[in-house]
């Protein structure tokens, strides 16, 4: 499982079920009914699995002005990895329904601790149930492990970082949907727009049938967005911070590493009403 850092095959883990070094974490959730993934596990989940809420359990919502799913502090958030018996020795493997946007925030949660050997189910729960691979609905208790690690806080950005790596030339590339960027369509935050200076390219262009384009294919696509720049001073964002991740995930499978997350993003930019929004392409 060396080579377990971005994406997995749901044949390839099939055959690993049960092996002591595996862990498994369900990712599955719905911004509309935040509690209907839970229960999407309860009722039938990979075996072995443990379920990770996005907003109890991979954000810190007790934060304010930092976007609708703030960061976690690294000691809550490897305090629940110890809770769910993960170890930095662990290979961990993330899922969710299908195309791996909340699955993605976890990958980037733990490599922002360090941590390698983590990848994400490529094509998720829809995928593995279609293959007919075992589903289990029994929830045991995992055996608490140990987690001591601090978050590459370079890699971590807020509006400050971003303004004023745009102002040197940096690439901040917005993922997501077109219509949300251009400021003609927004249901989920209060202001419509984007970040001036951001290039829009939604997290589903990564996918092609649900599953991530091949490497080559995204390397040629995210090298043609940066025009030349380093992935290195590439950033990304999203409405709060989540499907951003899905972009991070894309770059590094193209062998594009080190671009940062504006945590934040969307909803963090504009809960200072002083900060500039732009609309249209």
């Amino acid at each position: 499982m060396a080579g377990w850092n971005t994406l997995v095959q749901a044949e390839t883990l099939a055959v690993a079920l049960g092996r002591a070094d595996l862990a498994i974490v369900d990712c599955r959730f719905s911004l509309v009914n935040p509690g209907a993934g839970e229960s999407e596990y309860l009722r039938g989940h990979l075996p072995g699995a443990v379920y990770a809420h996005l907003e109890r359990d991979l954000s810190d919502m007790g934060k304010t002005g930092q976007g609708r799913h703030p960061w976690p502090e690294a000691a809550a958030f490897t305090a629940r990895l110890g809770a769910w018996g993960i170890s930095p020795r662990h290979q961990v493997v993330a899922y969710d329904d299908g195309d791996g946007a909340f699955a993605a925030r976890l990958w980037f949660l733990l490599r922002a601790l360090g941590h390698e050997k983590v990848a994400v189910l490529d094509g998720g729960w829809a995928r593995w149930t279609v293959l007919g691979l075992p589903v289990d609905s029994q929830v045991r208790p995992p055996t608490p492990a140990r987690y001591v690690a601090e978050f590459d806080r370079s890699r971590l950005l807020d509006a400050d970082a971003v303004q004023a790596r745009l102002a040197a030339g940096d690439v901040l590339i917005d993922a997501r949907a077109a219509e949300r960027f251009r400021g003609e369509s927004e249901t989920i935050d209060r202001v419509a727009g984007h970040v001036p200076g951001a290039r829009n390219r939604p997290y589903t262009e990564n996918l092609h049938d649900s599953r991530f384009k091949p490497p080559a294919q995204l390397a040629d696509e995210f090298r043609a967005l940066l025009g030349g720049c380093p992935p290195e001073r590439a950033m990304v964002m999203c409405g709060s911070g989540v499907t951003a991740c899905h972009h991070l995930l894309a770059m590094e499978r193209a062998g594009l590493r080190g671009a940062s997350l504006f945590t934040g993003s969307w909803s963090g930019w504009i809960s200072d009403p002083s900060r500039p929004v732009a609309t249209g392409p």
